[in-house]
């Protein structure tokens, strides 16, 4: 029973005022319409050009639950540049889940400690200065490390010791357990510690919320104003459970007479730090949408009414069938989970807020690590789009906008760690992600020092839609990612459109159809680094163009490097009209294809989107 539902309990950072810093430049290679300032509007992310933003990259990182760097993401802000400019170049992400540790926030009770805040913003603003938005989120897994004995088998991050010494709670234990997960709803250390906080025994939440408050504020005070513009919003707990129900509840009346009213406490904290402007990124009860059956329990924000602009519908998944190694024998297929997307799409729509998966993933070492090609592969279709590849081309108008997510995660120092497990210096962990067994990063470092991927670089550096000026109808990307030396093609273009078949040929390819909005400010594609403006060829009624020119306000399709200076790229796809449906397949199939072939997969484009969008 794999329970790896990878419990992150958001816990409050912390912090004092301080001086304003000087106003800094906007990230490098930025162009006019480049604001990286978030907003929830219509139930979509939203920029100042009204366009329709979508949130991509990782949780950054792991390494924050450990102690060897006391708390922080990474040793040093060198290591935070150099892995802010991986993760845009090599994989492809614009947004980061940035974690941040309570214990080490406020080691002491009613104490900030500065010199931690100072480090982390330092950290943070490496990312922002990539041209990466960020959304910070107080990281914990079974509340607390100090709860866990030196010799246990398990550990865990979040709370600060004097939190865990105020409750005074059993020694733990987890009985029969496969899987760390398991602690949530079998350690009694756990259970009971996590009740103690959500009915503020001890004064425990009041603290984690003034600690919250104070840490938003050194943030606040500690970027540029430009910076500030990048930080998307702040996640104030993850995966909350109750612990223990109180006698008669259930887990939607825990959502609505507990977790409710956390959240509503943190939006006033954030109110009162300068974060008005800024969503709360909250999350329903942890198992809302398990897809084990025995482990699902009725939730999702049901009773909280209509979010609105000022909070946005965030969730986690992970497919605990495949991770059990019994539930799920074989690997993910076509169209795997967009059910389970479709529930968060529709809960969020429900909720007339913005979604985002803010955790998924699957392991990439053990007996289940086989399958991770596929369930990733699978979970970034359903991110893009509604469908199954092999019902895509006969219904795009069913795709629906596109999901925003952050992968779990990014750790550079993945295999080279050195964690003394709950500070026992006899269990030095080295290995994987050095926490309770775990090696889910995308990333690790070569012996030379420089980042490198884990995983294949098609999966993850992806063509996306980063802004659409307009709405969304559709969107699909066929990825052409490996399983082994197996090319995984769930969404071949049909035989009905020969010409478009052809130009795409072995290539991988992405197809978005929007409908614009009237702006002046461009519809803008991540282009991955496989997709090199040479051998880049865009179909379009904008324009027909195999190896795009570089952007200007009269290029209606053109190419730009993406804020941040780290030479990733954008395509750029202007359309200044209003409520006309657009289309624009970008490839890197075919090598300098010729003009007769591009005009008949124009042709081709242009009756089939007339035809399946009405």
């Amino acid at each position: 029973m794999r329970l790896l539902v990878v419990l992150a309990v958001l816990f409050g950072s912390t912090s004092v005022a301080g001086v304003p810093p000087a106003t800094a430049a906007p990230p490098a290679g930025s162009l006019w319409f480049d604001d990286p300032t978030v907003t929830v509007r219509g139930g979509r992310f939203t920029d100042a050009h009204g366009r329709e933003i979508v949130l991509r990259g990782y949780n950054v990182s792991g390494e924050t639950k450990l102690a060897e760097n006391k708390g922080l993401p990474f040793a040093s802000v060198a290591d935070a540049r150099k892995s802010a400019t991986a993760l845009r170049a090599l994989g492809g992400g614009n947004t980061v889940r940035f974690l941040l540790s309570w214990a080490y926030a406020e080691p002491e009770r009613g104490r900030v400690d500065t010199a931690y805040l100072a480090a982390a913003t330092d950290q943070m603003k490496a990312f922002l200065d990539a041209g990466i938005r960020v959304y910070p989120d107080f990281h914990q897994d079974l509340y607390s490390r100090y709860l866990f004995d030196a010799d246990s088998w398990y550990t865990g991050d979040g709370a600060p010791k004097w939190a865990v010494d105020a409750g005074n709670y059993p020694d733990e234990s987890c009985g029969i357990c496969l899987f760390w997960g398991q602690n949530i709803t079998q350690n009694e250390a756990v259970k009971r510690a996590s009740y103690d906080f959500w009915h503020n025994a001890h004064g425990v939440q009041d603290a984690f919320l003034a600690t919250a408050q104070k840490t938003m504020d050194y943030v606040r005070q500690h970027v540029s104003a430009d910076q500030f513009k990048g930080v998307a919003g702040f996640d104030p707990y993850n995966e909350p459970h109750a612990g223990v129900y109180d006698s008669g509840q259930t887990s939607r009346a825990w959502e609505k007479d507990v977790l409710w009213p956390f959240y509503e406490k943190f939006r006033a904290r954030m109110d009162a730090a300068g974060w008005r402007d800024k969503p709360a990124f909250v999350e329903p009860n942890l198992f809302w949408n398990a897809n084990l059956d025995f482990q699902k329990q009725e939730g999702g924000l049901l009773d909280a009414g209509k979010l609105g602009p000022r909070y946005v519908f965030n969730t986690h998944f992970y497919d605990q069938k495949a991770i059990s190694g019994v539930f799920m024998w074989g690997k993910a297929a076509d169209g795997q989970y967009v059910n389970d997307f479709r529930t968060v799409r529709d809960r969020a729509a429900a909720a007339q807020t913005a979604a985002v998966v803010s955790e998924f993933g699957h392991p990439l070492a053990g007996n289940v690590s086989d399958k991770a090609p596929t369930v990733l592969k699978g979970m970034y279709q359903a991110l893009d789009s509604r469908l199954k590849g092999a019902d895509w081309w006969s219904d795009p108008a069913a795709s629906g906008p596109v999901l925003s997510g952050s992968q779990w995660q990014w750790d550079i120092y993945n295999g080279r760690h050195r964690e003394l497990m709950n500070g026992n210096p006899d269990k030095v962990l080295t290995e994987g992600d050095a926490w309770n067994d775990e090696d889910l990063s995308a990333v690790r470092l070569d012996d030379s020092g420089k980042p490198v991927l884990r995983q294949d670089a098609r999966l993850l550096d992806r063509l996306y839609p980063s802004a659409t000026a307009g709405t969304t109808v559709g969107f699909t990307y066929e990825d052409r990612s490996r399983d082994g030396s197996t090319t995984l093609t769930w969404n071949p273009v049909p035989s009905s459109l020969p010409n478009v078949q052809r130009l795409v040929g072995s290539g991988q390819y992405g197809l978005l159809l929007w409908r614009s909005n009237g702006g002046s400010a461009p519809t803008e594609l991540h282009l991955p680094a496989s997709f090199p403006t040479a051998s880049t060829t865009v179909v379009s009624d904008l324009g027909t163009v195999h190896a795009p020119p570089a952007y200007t306000s009269t290029t209606p399709v053109g190419v730009a490097e993406e804020p941040g200076g780290t030479g990733s790229r954008r395509l750029l796809l202007t359309a200044p009209d209003s409520n006309v449906l657009h289309y624009a397949l970008v490839t890197n199939g075919a090598t300098a294809p010729p003009a007769d072939l591009l005009a008949a997969a124009r042709s081709e484009l242009a009756a089939w989107a007339a035809k399946e969008v009405s």
